[in-house]
């Protein structure tokens, strides 16, 4: 898991465990700490109470900055990345881990800070009702949680640049969480429908394909850790040394909405959707670690 992420990937964000929220989230009075990234937000979900456009989002947290709401700062928009950490896949309605302690959710899009590189005049926005990670046009209004990163000891400008990946042959290891994927980013040559998708990994295992037999479909939380936000065509960070990156890629994760889909990435921006598992529209990248 990388929680956080604005432009760029932080070098001090590795893979963590995920918490329960009993022992992840800490109150404090009107603001909730999260241990996992140490971003402080608003308890309550919704302080705006309305939609607002991507820009008058920007001023609403600014203004709460010069009132110095709850004693802070520093309120901002939170990063995509640091909004996706909040996103639990097992649950809907909202898609936050079982017993968080946030009031007001909304169960629809949150803007995210970060501007779409390939299309400047759109945004992200994660959904809280089911976790689809989606742009779109600026002046279109959504919800609005602020985020306080003031003594988070998350630095969501840095990055660990060309260092994040290292070539072993076949395999490319990912310095930043661990994992290790097949540096050919297609080895099936063609796309698969998602049991199809299992089964490759499953032959993988019993042919210990470049002597490894614990390859496996990536999670949906690990193929959006590949997604820069700084790039796009692929959403890759830059220098990346992979090979035959393809638009569409399957997860291992189930939508709790309708067991029939599966989660899904689009490589062009970094979309998180879903994908119908009969259907033969995604493709597989392998990971293992």
């Amino acid at each position: 898991m990388i929680p956080c992420e604005a432009s760029g990937q932080d070098a001090s964000f590795k893979a963590r465990p995920l918490l329960p929220a009993s022992r992840r989230f800490q109150i404090l009075d009107a603001v909730v700490r999260d241990m996992l990234t140490g971003a402080v937000w608003s308890g309550d979900a919704n302080l705006p109470e309305f939609p607002l456009t991507w820009h008058e989002a920007k001023m609403f947290v600014a203004d709460m900055c010069a009132r110095r709401e709850y004693g802070r700062s520093d309120w901002q928009l939170p990063s995509r990345r640091l909004l996706f950490s909040l996103i639990s896949h097992q649950q809907v309605n909202p898609a936050l881990a079982v017993g968080h302690p946030f009031r007001n959710v909304f169960t629809g899009y949150y803007w995210a800070a970060d501007t779409c590189r390939r299309l400047q005049n759109q945004a992200w926005y994660v959904h809280l009702g089911g976790g689809r990670v989606h742009r779109g046009m600026k002046h279109g209004s959504y919800m609005v949680w602020p985020v306080s990163m003031h003594d988070s000891g998350c630095d969501d400008k840095g990055g660990i640049g060309a260092d994040r990946f290292t070539i072993d042959g076949p395999f490319v290891n990912d310095r930043l969480t661990g994992l290790n994927w097949c540096r050919d980013a297609n080895p099936s040559a063609v796309s698969l429908d998602w049991q199809q998708a299992l089964d490759r990994v499953s032959q993988m295992n019993k042919d210990v394909i470049d002597g490894h037999a614990d390859w496996r479909v990536p999670t949906i939380r690990e193929l959006e850790s590949l997604v820069s936000l700084d790039a796009h065509s692929p959403a890759l960070p830059s220098g990346h040394p992979f090979s035959n990156v393809q638009d569409t890629y399957w997860s291992s994760t189930t939508s709790v909405y309708e067991p029939r889909y599966a989660w899904t990435i689009y490589m062009q921006d970094g979309i998180v959707g879903v994908g119908f598992k009969p259907g033969s529209d995604f493709h597989l990248w392998p990971v293992r670690g």
